[in-house]
Protein backbone atom coordinates (compact mmCIF):
# COMPACT_ATOMS: atom_id res chain seq x y z
CA UNK A 1 0.00 0.00 0.00
CA UNK A 2 0.87 3.82 -0.91
CA UNK A 3 2.69 5.57 2.49
CA UNK A 4 0.04 8.13 1.66
CA UNK A 5 -2.98 5.41 1.91
CA UNK A 6 -1.29 4.74 5.68
CA UNK A 7 -2.78 6.30 8.66
CA UNK A 8 -0.17 7.68 11.35
CA UNK A 9 -0.91 9.08 14.25
CA UNK A 10 -0.08 13.19 14.53
CA UNK A 11 0.78 14.78 17.21
CA UNK A 12 -1.47 13.11 19.55
CA UNK A 13 -3.39 9.64 19.26
CA UNK A 14 -7.29 10.55 17.96
CA UNK A 15 -9.67 7.63 19.24
CA UNK A 16 -12.14 7.24 16.16
CA UNK A 17 -15.04 5.12 16.52
CA UNK A 18 -14.29 1.79 16.18
CA UNK A 19 -16.24 0.54 13.44
CA UNK A 20 -15.89 -3.06 12.97
CA UNK A 21 -15.22 -3.56 16.59
CA UNK A 22 -18.17 -4.61 18.94
CA UNK A 23 -19.01 -1.90 21.49
CA UNK A 24 -20.15 -4.78 24.03
CA UNK A 25 -16.84 -6.96 23.89
CA UNK A 26 -14.89 -3.81 24.43
CA UNK A 27 -17.16 -2.80 26.76
CA UNK A 28 -16.25 -6.58 28.57
CA UNK A 29 -12.64 -5.68 27.95
CA UNK A 30 -12.91 -2.79 29.95
CA UNK A 31 -14.38 -4.71 32.79
CA UNK A 32 -11.65 -7.25 32.46
CA UNK A 33 -9.08 -4.38 33.24
CA UNK A 34 -10.73 -3.02 35.77
CA UNK A 35 -9.78 -6.31 38.01
CA UNK A 36 -6.94 -4.77 39.07
CA UNK A 37 -3.16 -5.29 37.89
CA UNK A 38 -3.30 -3.32 34.74
CA UNK A 39 -2.96 0.71 34.38
CA UNK A 40 -3.34 1.29 30.95
CA UNK A 41 -4.05 -0.51 27.46
CA UNK A 42 -4.27 0.54 23.85
CA UNK A 43 -5.40 -1.33 20.55
CA UNK A 44 -4.71 0.21 17.40
CA UNK A 45 -6.04 -1.12 14.05
CA UNK A 46 -4.52 -0.40 10.79
CA UNK A 47 -3.03 2.90 12.45
CA UNK A 48 -6.27 4.02 14.34
CA UNK A 49 -6.58 4.08 17.97
CA UNK A 50 -9.97 1.82 18.60
CA UNK A 51 -9.72 1.56 22.08
CA UNK A 52 -7.84 3.32 25.14
CA UNK A 53 -8.22 2.48 28.70
CA UNK A 54 -6.56 3.98 31.62
CA UNK A 55 -3.82 6.78 32.00
CA UNK A 56 -1.92 6.39 28.69
CA UNK A 57 0.12 8.81 29.35
CA UNK A 58 2.03 8.13 32.68
CA UNK A 59 5.49 7.05 32.21
CA UNK A 60 6.75 4.48 34.15
CA UNK A 61 9.35 1.06 33.99
CA UNK A 62 8.46 -1.12 30.93
CA UNK A 63 10.91 -3.36 32.35
CA UNK A 64 12.55 -5.85 29.87
CA UNK A 65 10.34 -4.31 27.21
CA UNK A 66 13.56 -2.18 26.74
CA UNK A 67 15.04 -4.72 25.09
CA UNK A 68 13.51 -4.63 22.25
CA UNK A 69 13.82 -0.88 22.00
CA UNK A 70 17.73 -1.67 21.85
CA UNK A 71 17.20 -3.81 19.00
CA UNK A 72 15.71 -1.02 17.45
CA UNK A 73 18.94 0.61 17.60
CA UNK A 74 21.24 -2.28 16.28
CA UNK A 75 19.38 -2.19 13.05
CA UNK A 76 20.25 0.92 12.27
CA UNK A 77 23.40 1.31 13.39
CA UNK A 78 24.65 -2.01 11.47
CA UNK A 79 22.89 -0.66 8.55
CA UNK A 80 24.97 2.79 9.16
CA UNK A 81 28.21 0.86 9.34
CA UNK A 82 28.70 1.66 12.72
CA UNK A 83 28.42 -1.71 14.14
CA UNK A 84 29.27 -5.44 13.02
CA UNK A 85 27.42 -8.31 14.15
CA UNK A 86 29.99 -10.75 13.44
CA UNK A 87 32.55 -8.98 15.32
CA UNK A 88 33.24 -10.68 18.85
CA UNK A 89 33.73 -9.82 22.56
CA UNK A 90 37.48 -9.79 21.93
CA UNK A 91 37.65 -7.70 18.64
CA UNK A 92 35.62 -4.78 20.80
CA UNK A 93 37.73 -5.34 24.71
CA UNK A 94 34.59 -6.54 26.29
CA UNK A 95 35.65 -7.42 30.00
CA UNK A 96 34.17 -8.19 33.33
CA UNK A 97 35.03 -8.39 36.41
CA UNK A 98 35.47 -12.36 36.40
CA UNK A 99 37.84 -12.88 33.31
CA UNK A 100 36.25 -14.10 30.52
CA UNK A 101 37.56 -17.40 28.49
CA UNK A 102 39.13 -17.33 24.91
CA UNK A 103 35.86 -19.24 24.42
CA UNK A 104 33.45 -16.84 25.52
CA UNK A 105 35.25 -14.02 24.12
CA UNK A 106 34.60 -15.79 20.96
CA UNK A 107 30.62 -14.71 21.27
CA UNK A 108 29.91 -12.06 18.60
CA UNK A 109 27.32 -9.16 18.63
CA UNK A 110 24.71 -11.43 17.15
CA UNK A 111 25.04 -14.35 19.63
CA UNK A 112 24.13 -11.71 22.34
CA UNK A 113 21.23 -10.33 19.95
CA UNK A 114 20.29 -13.83 20.02
CA UNK A 115 20.44 -14.61 23.91
CA UNK A 116 22.77 -17.36 22.22
CA UNK A 117 26.39 -15.77 23.81
CA UNK A 118 27.51 -18.64 26.24
CA UNK A 119 29.06 -16.28 28.46
CA UNK A 120 27.40 -17.12 31.78
CA UNK A 121 29.11 -14.24 33.80
CA UNK A 122 26.88 -13.30 37.26
CA UNK A 123 24.79 -10.24 35.97
CA UNK A 124 23.43 -6.96 37.58
CA UNK A 125 19.58 -7.93 37.90
CA UNK A 126 20.82 -11.91 37.15
CA UNK A 127 19.02 -14.70 35.61
CA UNK A 128 20.88 -16.75 37.52
CA UNK A 129 17.78 -19.29 37.97
CA UNK A 130 18.89 -22.36 35.14
CA UNK A 131 21.67 -20.08 34.39
CA UNK A 132 23.94 -22.85 32.90
CA UNK A 133 27.55 -23.42 34.44
CA UNK A 134 30.61 -21.25 32.98
CA UNK A 135 31.44 -23.19 29.97
CA UNK A 136 28.82 -25.45 29.44
CA UNK A 137 27.95 -24.13 26.24
CA UNK A 138 29.77 -22.44 22.84
CA UNK A 139 28.61 -19.29 21.79
CA UNK A 140 25.58 -19.39 19.24
CA UNK A 141 24.65 -23.15 20.58
CA UNK A 142 22.71 -22.92 23.41
CA UNK A 143 19.51 -19.85 23.73
CA UNK A 144 19.36 -18.51 27.53
CA UNK A 145 17.43 -15.33 28.30
CA UNK A 146 20.70 -14.41 29.57
CA UNK A 147 20.76 -10.57 31.17
CA UNK A 148 24.59 -10.77 30.93
CA UNK A 149 24.01 -10.55 27.01
CA UNK A 150 21.54 -7.68 27.29
CA UNK A 151 23.71 -5.55 29.67
CA UNK A 152 26.62 -5.87 27.47
CA UNK A 153 24.57 -4.77 24.58
CA UNK A 154 24.07 -1.65 26.07
CA UNK A 155 27.99 -1.41 26.89
CA UNK A 156 28.52 -1.72 23.22
CA UNK A 157 26.13 0.18 21.83
CA UNK A 158 27.16 3.42 23.59
CA UNK A 159 31.16 2.10 23.02
CA UNK A 160 30.24 1.98 19.05
CA UNK A 161 28.41 5.57 18.85
CA UNK A 162 30.21 7.71 21.58
CA UNK A 163 26.83 8.91 23.35
CA UNK A 164 24.01 7.06 26.07
CA UNK A 165 21.85 4.60 24.35
CA UNK A 166 19.09 6.85 26.22
CA UNK A 167 19.55 9.71 23.47
CA UNK A 168 20.71 7.86 20.75
CA UNK A 169 17.21 6.12 21.24
CA UNK A 170 15.65 9.89 21.99
CA UNK A 171 17.40 10.90 18.24
CA UNK A 172 17.38 8.29 16.25
CA UNK A 173 13.59 6.91 17.24
CA UNK A 174 11.73 9.02 19.44
CA UNK A 175 12.14 12.48 17.84
CA UNK A 176 11.28 10.61 14.63
CA UNK A 177 8.08 9.22 15.24
CA UNK A 178 6.93 11.87 17.11
CA UNK A 179 7.01 10.03 20.47
CA UNK A 180 4.25 12.43 23.15
CA UNK A 181 6.26 11.72 26.33
CA UNK A 182 9.61 10.01 25.78
CA UNK A 183 12.67 11.74 27.86
CA UNK A 184 16.27 10.36 28.70
CA UNK A 185 15.90 11.87 31.71
CA UNK A 186 13.58 9.03 32.48
CA UNK A 187 16.00 6.69 32.09
CA UNK A 188 18.73 5.90 34.03
CA UNK A 189 21.83 3.00 34.05
CA UNK A 190 21.85 1.08 37.46
CA UNK A 191 24.61 -0.53 38.15
CA UNK A 192 25.86 -3.74 40.70
CA UNK A 193 28.41 -5.45 42.17
CA UNK A 194 28.12 -8.88 40.35
CA UNK A 195 29.36 -7.09 36.63
CA UNK A 196 30.99 -4.16 35.08
CA UNK A 197 27.77 -3.80 32.48
CA UNK A 198 25.08 -1.82 34.55
CA UNK A 199 21.37 -2.46 33.52
CA UNK A 200 19.65 0.10 31.27
CA UNK A 201 16.50 1.11 32.83
CA UNK A 202 13.40 3.20 30.66
CA UNK A 203 10.42 4.41 32.10
CA UNK A 204 7.69 4.92 29.17
CA UNK A 205 4.34 5.81 28.50
CA UNK A 206 1.66 3.15 26.56
CA UNK A 207 1.02 5.80 23.50
CA UNK A 208 4.62 5.90 23.04
CA UNK A 209 5.28 2.78 23.02
CA UNK A 210 2.43 2.14 20.42
CA UNK A 211 4.15 4.24 18.30
CA UNK A 212 6.97 1.74 18.21
CA UNK A 213 4.42 -1.09 17.45
CA UNK A 214 3.21 0.70 15.03
CA UNK A 215 6.52 1.73 13.61
CA UNK A 216 7.61 -2.32 13.11
CA UNK A 217 3.81 -3.00 11.66
CA UNK A 218 4.65 -0.81 8.87
CA UNK A 219 8.30 -2.60 8.51
CA UNK A 220 10.06 0.04 10.13
CA UNK A 221 8.20 2.85 8.16
CA UNK A 222 6.89 6.44 9.50
CA UNK A 223 5.25 8.49 7.62
CA UNK A 224 6.87 8.07 4.38
CA UNK A 225 10.47 7.94 5.85
CA UNK A 226 12.04 4.48 6.64
CA UNK A 227 13.25 4.67 10.26
CA UNK A 228 14.55 1.32 10.88
CA UNK A 229 15.84 -0.63 7.74
CA UNK A 230 12.80 -3.05 6.44
CA UNK A 231 15.28 -6.44 6.43
CA UNK A 232 16.09 -5.54 10.28
CA UNK A 233 12.75 -5.18 11.41
CA UNK A 234 11.57 -9.07 9.59
CA UNK A 235 15.07 -10.48 11.15
CA UNK A 236 14.54 -9.42 13.87
CA UNK A 237 10.74 -10.46 14.60
CA UNK A 238 11.81 -14.06 13.33
CA UNK A 239 12.37 -16.92 15.49
CA UNK A 240 16.36 -17.13 15.41
CA UNK A 241 15.76 -19.94 18.42
CA UNK A 242 13.06 -22.39 18.46
CA UNK A 243 11.93 -22.70 22.47
CA UNK A 244 9.13 -25.24 22.02
CA UNK A 245 5.32 -25.42 21.39
CA UNK A 246 5.52 -22.71 19.02
CA UNK A 247 7.51 -19.92 20.68
CA UNK A 248 10.11 -18.25 19.43
CA UNK A 249 13.09 -15.93 19.93
CA UNK A 250 14.50 -13.48 17.75
CA UNK A 251 17.07 -10.35 18.05
CA UNK A 252 15.18 -9.15 21.42
CA UNK A 253 11.96 -9.92 20.24
CA UNK A 254 9.50 -12.82 20.86
CA UNK A 255 7.66 -14.84 18.54
CA UNK A 256 4.68 -17.08 18.80
CA UNK A 257 3.56 -18.78 15.95
CA UNK A 258 -0.70 -19.49 15.31
CA UNK A 259 -2.17 -20.72 18.08
CA UNK A 260 0.92 -21.70 19.17
CA UNK A 261 0.61 -24.34 22.53
CA UNK A 262 3.81 -23.39 24.33
CA UNK A 263 2.84 -19.60 25.34
CA UNK A 264 -0.30 -18.29 26.15
CA UNK A 265 -0.12 -15.19 24.20
CA UNK A 266 -1.27 -16.86 20.94
CA UNK A 267 -3.78 -16.08 19.18
CA UNK A 268 -5.16 -17.49 15.77
CA UNK A 269 -2.28 -15.34 13.60
CA UNK A 270 1.18 -15.12 14.34
CA UNK A 271 2.44 -12.30 16.46
CA UNK A 272 5.58 -10.88 18.10
CA UNK A 273 5.74 -9.12 20.64
CA UNK A 274 8.38 -7.20 23.43
CA UNK A 275 7.41 -8.33 26.97
CA UNK A 276 7.98 -6.96 30.31
CA UNK A 277 7.72 -8.24 33.79
CA UNK A 278 4.57 -7.48 35.55
CA UNK A 279 2.17 -7.08 32.21
CA UNK A 280 4.53 -4.85 30.16
CA UNK A 281 4.16 -5.30 26.57
CA UNK A 282 4.22 -4.11 22.87
CA UNK A 283 1.77 -7.11 20.60
CA UNK A 284 1.95 -6.55 16.59
CA UNK A 285 0.02 -8.93 14.58
CA UNK A 286 0.84 -8.24 11.13
CA UNK A 287 -1.60 -10.60 9.76
CA UNK A 288 -4.41 -8.56 11.36
CA UNK A 289 -2.95 -4.97 11.31
CA UNK A 290 -2.87 -5.15 15.03
CA UNK A 291 -0.77 -3.40 17.63
CA UNK A 292 -2.09 -3.98 21.37
CA UNK A 293 0.40 -2.45 23.80
CA UNK A 294 -0.11 -3.16 27.64
CA UNK A 295 0.89 -1.28 31.40
CA UNK A 296 1.21 -1.87 34.54
CA UNK A 297 2.67 0.60 36.41
CA UNK A 298 3.55 -1.15 39.33
CA UNK A 299 5.31 -4.07 37.96
CA UNK A 300 5.38 -6.13 41.20
CA UNK A 301 1.83 -5.94 41.42
CA UNK A 302 1.13 -6.43 37.54
CA UNK A 303 -0.27 -9.04 35.66
CA UNK A 304 0.71 -12.50 34.53
CA UNK A 305 1.79 -13.37 30.78
CA UNK A 306 -1.39 -15.67 31.13
CA UNK A 307 -3.44 -13.15 32.25
CA UNK A 308 -2.09 -11.06 29.33
CA UNK A 309 -3.08 -13.75 26.74
CA UNK A 310 -6.80 -13.70 28.06
CA UNK A 311 -6.75 -10.02 27.52
CA UNK A 312 -5.12 -9.84 24.45
CA UNK A 313 -8.09 -12.75 22.99
CA UNK A 314 -10.84 -10.94 24.67
CA UNK A 315 -9.36 -8.08 22.60
CA UNK A 316 -8.91 -9.97 19.06
CA UNK A 317 -12.46 -11.37 19.57
CA UNK A 318 -13.67 -7.85 19.98
CA UNK A 319 -12.92 -7.16 16.32
CA UNK A 320 -15.67 -8.37 13.76
CA UNK A 321 -14.17 -10.30 11.07
CA UNK A 322 -14.78 -8.62 7.69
Amino acid sequence: MDDAALIYPGADWQPVMADGWSASMLQTLTDELGQGGSTAMMIVDHGRLVFAWGDIAQRSSIASVRKSLISILFGIHAEAGRIDLSVTLADLGIVDIEPLTPIERSASVRDLLSARSGVYHPSVYDTNHGRPARGSHAPGTFWFYNNWDFNVLGTILEARCGESLFDDFAAHVATRIGMQDFSPADCRYQPGPESRHPVYKMAMSARDLARVGLLYLRDGRWNGDQIVPQAWVRLSTRAHSDLGGGRGYGYLWQTAEANAPGDPLSINVPVFYASGYGGQYIIVAPGLHLVVVHRAARVDHGISHNRMGELLRLAVSARRTA
